[in-house]
């Protein structure tokens, strides 16, 4: 446990911040999660209406440095890339 003022405040500093964090990341997981799983019934109509939220959670984790840019551009080009190759196969 924390002994001085500054290690006090630090600790609730970061327990504030991992709470944040946790926050996007199961939102950002969930966006994700819904796009693949409406891909994988066959409704390709709805995951791409549902294509430009996503891009807004990821972009937004990015912008608050729950993830890196790059690591957000990977995400956001396999999903399209996901719908592009099922639209492609029916």
């Amino acid at each position: 446990m924390p002994i001085t003022k500054s290690a006090k405040k630090r600790l609730r500093q970061n327990e504030k911040r991992r709470r944040i964090n946790k926050t996007f990341k199961d939102s950002l997981k969930k966006a994700i999660k819904e796009i693949r799983e409406l891909v994988e019934s066959g409704e390709i109509e709805k995951a791409e209406e549902k294509l430009p939220e996503t891009y807004k959670v990821i972009d937004k984790a990015a912008k608050r440095g729950v993830i890196k840019e790059k690591n957000a551009d990977r995400k956001k080009s396999r999903i399209s890339a996901l719908i592009n190759k099922t639209r492609k196969e029916k």
